[in-house]
């Protein structure tokens, strides 16, 4: 008759997650963190739209210079800067 073995390896689970958190273990990356990913990855390729086919999504979906279109072309800007930011930050953790 075989046996089976205990796991090595065992779960976390959500309370023990949330205690690593209150530790000081977080995860690499915060929810703006993934946001502002997302709005860069939206602003370049809306950028590479308008370089490679002269079409700006943006302005075609908001109307081009309507108040929405510059909008959404500044929460990007704001992404980028809040992008800088972060990596400013993780440049001076690695150096410490």
């Amino acid at each position: 008759m075989a046996t089976m073995n205990a796991p090595t390896m065992d779960r976390r689970t959500s309370p023990e997650r949330r205690l690593a958190l209150r530790e000081g273990r977080r995860s690499a990356m915060s929810a703006m963190d993934y946001l502002a990913m997302a709005l860069l990855i939206i602003g370049g390729l809306n950028w590479a739209m308008v370089g490679l086919f002269d079409v700006d999504i943006v302005a075609t979906i908001f109307g081009p210079g309507s108040p929405a279109t510059r909008l959404v072309y500044v929460v990007v800007g704001l992404a980028a800067l809040y992008s800088i930011y972060t990596t400013a930050k993780m440049a001076s953790a690695k150096r410490h």
